[in-house]
């Protein structure tokens, strides 16, 4: 069982912890402390705090996956053998930028969003300790086929607001993430105004906006992705993909 339902960062004298975000009140926060990481293993410390600081980070993390890790929503997601050993889904909402985007501010940003799309930011945890990768995710995550979207794009105009919508993700038909993107630190038109900074944001990218709490990584025990487990991610009002796992040599 996870550790946790709503994991923050707090602030706690002079040092950050990791908590199961409980309630707000008054600007005030109860938090369940836990002890540990979740790159390595959360418990609860059996203390409850309450605190103002989260310990949000002012920029959301980046990395980028090649073209050749996207895969169609339907199609078999085909791992490497070294691959295999704690492999992970993250399901997520997904946005596609509809024309070239430098500087854009966080009001304009929107302008740019062609529409959004369901996705799975499927991850190797084993190459993404921080022990193992010195915190650089990119690789864990960028592997062919690693990149499943959906077959349709909802335009922008048509999602009334992308940060209420709900996201599920099922293995085997068994649900293990349920959240809303409002939960989301980061929405789409702060995300697309960080990227553009002095940087060219092509028309056609494709950007996943990050995943709710439930992927396996943050469970107890981990009990990762096997050959044959089909993982199956919706996007309240934004489409569905299904894809199974493959091990071959």
């Amino acid at each position: 069982m996870s550790a946790f339902t709503r994991l923050v960062r707090f602030v706690e004298g002079d040092a950050t912890f990791y908590g199961d975000f409980l309630d707000t009140q008054d600007g005030r926060y109860t938090i369940q402390k836990l002890h540990g990481s979740p790159f390595t293993k959360l418990e609860d410390s059996g203390k409850v705090v309450t605190t103002d600081t989260l310990a949000a980070p002012k920029y959301p993390a980046v990395f980028n996956k090649p073209a050749d890790a996207l895969a169609g929503p339907f199609d078999d997601v085909k791992v490497h053998p070294e691959a295999r050993s704690m492999l992970d889904w993250e399901g997520e909402l997904a946005f596609v930028v509809g024309k070239d985007a430098k500087n854009v501010s966080e009001e304009d940003a929107m302008d740019y969003i062609l529409g959004y799309t369901a996705s799975n930011d499927v991850s190797a945890r084993n190459f993404q300790i921080p022990e193992v990768c010195g915190w650089q995710f990119g690789y864990a995550k960028s592997f062919d086929g690693f990149a499943p979207i959906g077959h349709t794009i909802v335009s922008a105009k048509a999602v009334s607001n992308p940060l209420e919508a709900r996201i599920t993700t099922k293995v085997n038909g068994v649900i293990k993430q349920d959240s809303n993107t409002s939960d989301l630190i980061f929405g789409a038109g702060k995300i697309l105004s960080h990227l553009s900074r002095g940087t060219t944001i092509r028309a056609g990218t494709v950007v996943m906006t990050g995943t709710p709490s439930g992927v396996r990584w943050s469970r107890e025990p981990k009990e990762f992705l096997k050959d044959g487990d089909v993982v199956e991610i919706e996007v309240e009002g934004v489409g569905m993909i299904r894809n199974t796992i493959r091990f071959h040599e």
